[in-house]
């Protein structure tokens, strides 16, 4: 972990299980990830690693999130399509 800290200049937090823990349990931060990553391969390019430069995927990682950002900032004021209208 201060090899993560020294070259990538980032805490590292390694999550374990909590003892005696039986079957299925969310662990902290996990899901967040997952989530994240499940949002990314709706992306074409980012579903399989058709890139040879790491450079491009970065880039099309970054591209793919700041249009998730742009649609939730313009659906910002609008109402939820969930939500009846009142009549």
């Amino acid at each position: 972990m201060d090899w993560v800290l020294l070259h990538l200049w980032v805490i590292l937090e390694v999550v374990t299980r909590r003892k005696g823990a039986a079957g299925f349990e969310v662990e902290p931060h996990r899901w967040i990830v997952e989530r994240t990553l499940g949002w990314l391969s709706r992306y074409r390019r980012l579903s399989k690693d058709y890139e040879q430069l790491p450079d491009t995927g970065e880039s099309l990682i970054s591209a793919a999130m700041t249009h998730l950002m742009v649609r939730r900032i313009a659906r910002q004021g609008q109402p939820h399509r969930w939500k009846r209208k009142a009549a």
